[in-house]
């Protein structure tokens, strides 16, 4: 008898099986595939962030030209994803079965199902038993029922990763994060790229003005169709021809090889949830109570499965929490009230909490503030010449931060500053009191919370207090 089955060797299922064993449980882990990392380290954030820092520094490159330095040549996908793969195997070595052997865990691979609450099928034959099952197993594309699409070759992510040339037309269908960083990514490789969305937006729970201010930036190197349908996909010897219907008219283009990135669909299917009465909602998501507890108490859901925040650092996060509850008896709550997220695009693009309409709608617009500042207002990007960029906050009227967004170069690493303050319980005006040696970007966070004093300062009533006080003071 185990105290702890976990379903599922990706970051959620690790960081379980790897937290429960050293608090001395006995552990067993479970994993449909070969290899452990899961979905992340073999087909999303390392591969996709490899080919991001590849296909900048093509982009970097060719903007030497303007120094009066000569670029020319056309990539070799070959080798781009050569050094992809690298980049997997070497992390890899951190998900090696027999580090987790060593911490005490027991390691199966083989597809898993239940048999009861407690009981657990491994592969063909292999039955084990355990007090508390964590469910971690991730999720996989979403493939639309689009006429035609099943009958001809296209990448997800999945596959994407083991390219062997580089098409010259390429469709992106899907216009979320993982849409968004292929399409910008293949485009400075030197691919044609369209980019279709069906919804009104891309990155459709943004803040509409840094949407429509990455949309811009992305514009300048693809073309975008937003409220856009892909209705049917044929062949000709030339390629595939695309059939599109947006809101007012139908048209067609041509295309040489395509990507589906239209989102994703939890990993649930084969466990036999409903079997053992395991609550799920209609796309397969188990329905969780904020301590990551399926509607069986001794069954969790973490990571994808459970549809919260598809993120590697919120199946983390998770991982943690359940690994208190059900390891030690002490409930903890999964909290998402600072939890943040990048698009990695170039300039990346940072969220976290509400966005100005949602706190507009939930508090109301006379009782909130908005804070703004342009990233050519900070001396340190506007050095590196990429000014391209916003900063915003949105505060409570006593200065609590409910809502940070940015958009600019590294914005994912030097907004962390924000979230340490959202958790830490700290308002925007002790991001104002800190040093920020001149001049690093996160001056960009600087420069946003000044507004805040500034305000307190210069429309309030001290200003007339210390100029009476100063006329005193001699």
């Amino acid at each position: 008898m185990y105290d702890i089955i976990v379903i599922g060797g990706g970051a959620a299922g690790l960081t379980v099986a790897a937290g429960a064993s050293s608090l001395g449980a006995k552990v067993a882990l479970v994993e449909k595939s070969k290899l452990l990392g899961g979905d992340c380290l073999h087909f999303g954030c390392v591969p996709s962030k490899a080919l991001i820092s590849i296909a900048n520094q093509v982009a970097e490159a060719r903007k030497t030209t303007k120094f009066g330095m000569d670029v020319s040549g056309d990539i070799n996908v070959e080798k781009v994803m050569e050094q992809v793969q690298s980049s997997i195997r070497t992390i890899q070595e951190h998900d090696d079965p027999d580090r987790f052997e060593k911490l005490g865990v027991d390691v199966l691979f083989g597809a898993a199902s239940f048999i009861t609450s407690t009981k657990i099928k491994v592969g063909e034959s292999k039955t084990i038993e355990g007090k508390r099952v964590v469910v971690a197993t991730g999720s996989s594309p979403f493939i639309p029922p689009i006429e035609g699409l099943k009958d001809i070759h296209y990448w997800t992510n999945e596959t994407v990763f083991t390219m062997k040339q580089l098409p010259k037309r390429l469709l992106v269908i899907g216009g979320g994060a993982i849409g968004m960083e292929l399409s910008q990514a293949f485009a400075r490789l030197g691919s044609e790229v369209t980019l279709v969305e069906r919804g009104k937006t891309l990155g459709k729970t943004g803040d509409k003005e840094l949407v429509g201010k990455v949309t811009e930036l992305l514009e300048r190197e693809m073309t975008v169709f937003t409220s856009t349908d892909v209705e049917k996909i044929s062949t000709t010897n030339e390629g595939k021809i695309i059939a599109l219907r947006d809101q007012t008219t139908t048209f067609t283009l041509e295309v040489d090889e395509i990507i589906v990135a239209a989102g994703r669909k939890p990993n649930t299917r084969e466990l036999n949830l409903d079997g053992v009465g395991v609550k799920v909602d209609e796309r397969g998501h188990i329905l969780i109570d904020r301590y990551g507890r399926s509607s069986i108490p001794t069954i969790f859901g973490i990571g994808d499965v459970n549809g919260q925040y598809g993120f590697t650092h919120a199946a983390g996060m998770e991982g943690k929490a359940v690994v208190q509850t059900a390891v030690l008896g002490i409930p903890s709550k999964l909290s998402y009230e600072s939890f943040p997220w990048i698009t990695f695009t170039d300039p990346e693009w940072f969220q976290m909490g509400l966005t100005e309409e949602s706190a507009v709608q939930r508090f109301g617009k006379e009782n909130i503030n908005i804070y703004k500042s342009s990233l050519d207002e900070v001396d340190r990007f506007i050095a590196e010449h990429r000014t391209e960029g916003i900063v915003k906050m949105i505060t409570k009227k006593d200065g609590t931060i409910i809502g940070a967004h940015a958009l600019g170069v590294g914005a994912g690493d030097w907004m962390q500053t924000v979230v340490y303050a959202v958790q830490k319980k700290q308002k925007i005006g002790s991001l104002s009191r800190m040093i920020y040696p001149y001049p690093n970007r996160a001056g960009a966070v600087q420069k946003t919370s000044d507004l805040y004093w500034r305000e307190k300062l210069f429309n309030g009533p001290f200003t007339k207090i210390t100029k009476k006080y100063i006329q005193w003071f001699r």
